[in-house]
């Protein structure tokens, strides 16, 4: 018997190595442009893959849906399979099941007993899916469209079915005859008797099982042409409303849901056909320290005036807080929007999709840019509501200089200043008062205005002949009050822990807006008084020169009026 060496060994060893490196070599040059097959890949230990198998629903797993579960595993024995909803276990390289409940299940594989894989798999309840057919003419009008709604079931288990579908009030047949349930799963067309979001609901069983209500909002326009007010509601949606002046008697017009969220604190709300820009100052409207300039989580965004698409215009998240947009007035096709105390700025209107910097958005106007700085207001004289009216700008502040300060383009300085130039010639209207927001009515030469200040709170409405001899006394504004059919005034909430904000910053009337059509002026209010006049969307009726309620109960921020009548929107 020959016995090797260690030097014997160790050549061996190399001579080994060598081989195994040139056949590497060889391998790697032969087979350089062929990609291995499939079943050449090493597989994991234990694998498994799923799909439903039905013959409808194939892409869904709904709950009673056949579902196959296929070992792809590398490691041989048998195997166990693990639903995660209490059923017993089942063997097999290939297993069906169905879940009897909705919710998000983990699956979990042994292979011999040995090694495991464990994945989740989310099941869905059975949902009524419902759907607007196509409508004649693209619009559902009041009273005369016929409408159907389809509604699709899934149902892989064949069971029984039963239907009991939901009108709003006021809906007939084709025929005009009062229909508020229905039985069958097709209910045939109907009509709608109110303007408005009219929401149809749907509650079906299968095999006495009660699933999830289904719902649909169809969007009822009116029979004419009208303007259409769009408002922002703290903690929801930007909501429509047809402004109908005319409506038959027993006609209800209800506000549009337009699905797109109002934001954080959307102040402002300004229309320019076709799209709603809606300024949201975010979180931080308040005083915040912010040393660091990165606080900010204010926007802008734009919605389609039927609210088909939203898009950001400019972006202010990350930046400092006071740079967050908080009022806005259009002009030719820009948008002038200010921050909380410093200035004005501007954007066009067609910008998307920009983040907010001095840079790419110098100031239009600051406050030390004006020769009332220094001399009618200070530094951080905070900002509120702005318009321009023949020319003049006239803009609302509300702290360290309060007032409705003027000035014209013109007035303008190049540069920053600490003081000693003089205030433009147009001068400051309400001196030492605290107006918060304003509109002109260019039709009928009117200004309409807030003021905030305790004794006087409240809206006013005068020339601007008046409005000028108002001066800086209080007492000249009783005149010019408006208020309720039994002579209430509308006062927002101007006290700390009752409303939002604090000095100079309380927002319980955000924004006038002025239908064109009409005269008629709406804002929303937050009242300090609800027991005379209750929170809600607010209109001066220009036709009975008094305020009333339009709805009651909501808290809202922006508002703002498309004034090209349409139909819908």
């Amino acid at each position: 018997m020959n016995i090797l060496t260690l030097e014997h060994m160790k050549t061996i060893s190399r001579i080994k190595q060598y081989l195994f490196i040139s056949f590497l070599g060889i391998m790697t040059f032969g087979c350089i442009d062929n990609d291995p097959e499939i079943e050449e890949l090493p597989s994991a230990a234990v694998a498994f893959t799923y799909e439903v198998i039905d013959d409808v629903y194939q892409l869904d797993y709904y709950v009673g849906a056949t579902i196959q579960f296929k070992s792809l595993s590398a490691l041989e024995g048998e195997c166990v399979w693990d639903f995660g909803d209490g059923s017993e276990p089942v063997t097999g390289e290939v297993v069906t099941h169905k879940f009897a409940t909705d919710g998000t299940y983990q699956v979990k594989l042994t292979v011999a007993g040995l090694k495991f894989n464990r994945q989740p798999i989310l099941i869905k309840d059975i949902v009524p899916i419902m759907s607007i057919d196509s409508i004649d003419g693209g619009i559902c009008e009041v009273l005369s469209t016929p409408v159907s709604i389809s509604v699709e079931l899934p149902n892989p288990e064949n069971l029984t079915e039963e239907y009991l579908w939901v009108f709003p009030q006021g809906t007939t047949d084709e025929n005009g005859n009062p229909v508020s349930t229905s039985t069958s799963r097709d209910p045939g067309k109907v009509k709608f008797s109110h303007v408005g979001s009219q929401t149809v609901r749907l509650q079906v069983k299968l095999a006495g099982r009660q699933l999830e209500e289904g719902r649909v909002n169809v969007q009822v326009a009116y029979n004419q042409d009208m303007p259409t007010l769009y408002y922002a509601v703290k903690g929801g949606n930007i909501m429509a409303l047809k402004l109908v002046s005319n409506k038959p008697v027993g006609m209800n017009i209800y506000p549009f849901d337009m699905g797109i969220s109002s934001g954080k604190h959307p102040l402002n709300i300004v229309y320019s056909e076709p799209s709603l820009y809606i300024l949201d100052c975010g979180q931080q409207f308040t005083y915040v320290d912010d040393a660091a300039g990165i606080l900010g989580d204010g926007r802008i965004t734009v919605m389609s005036k039927d609210g088909s698409k939203v898009e950001t215009m400019l972006s202010n998240v990350g930046g400092a807080a006071f740079n967050d947009p908080f009022y806005g007035y259009i002009e030719g096709s820009n948008l002038y929007f200010s921050n909380r105390n410093t200035g004005i700025s501007k954007i066009g209107l067609n910008e998307r999709n920009k983040v907010f910097s001095t840079t790419e958005f110098p100031w239009y106007v600051q406050n030390a840019t004006l020769g009332y700085y220094n001399n009618g207001w200070s530094y951080g004289s905070m900002n509120a509501c702005f318009t321009k009216i023949n020319g003049t700008w006239y803009w609302c502040k509300t702290y360290n200089g309060t007032g409705i300060f003027r000035f014209t383009d013109g007035d303008i300085l190049p540069a920053a200043i600490t003081g000693g130039h003089p205030a433009p010639s147009a001068g400051v209207a309400l001196s030492g008062m605290n107006p918060k927001s304003l509109v002109w009515d260019s039709k009928n030469q009117f200004i309409y205005f807030t003021v905030y200040d305790t004794g006087y709170e409240g809206l006013y409405r005068c020339t601007l002949t008046q409005f000028n001899d108002i001066g800086g006394t209080k007492s000249n504004l009783t005149q010019y009050k408006l208020t309720t059919t039994n002579n209430k005034s509308v006062t927002p909430i101007t006290e700390t822990g009752k409303g939002e904000g604090s000095t100079g910053e309380f927002i319980g009337i955000s924004q006038l807006a002025i239908d064109e059509a009409t005269g008629d002026v709406y804002f929303g209010l937050r009242s300090a008084n609800p027991s005379e006049v209750k929170s809600g969307l607010m209109r001066y009726n220009k036709a009975t020169n008094k305020i009333e309620h339009v709805i009651e109960g909501v808290e809202i921020y922006g508002v703002a009026v498309n004034n090209t009548k349409s139909k819908l929107f």
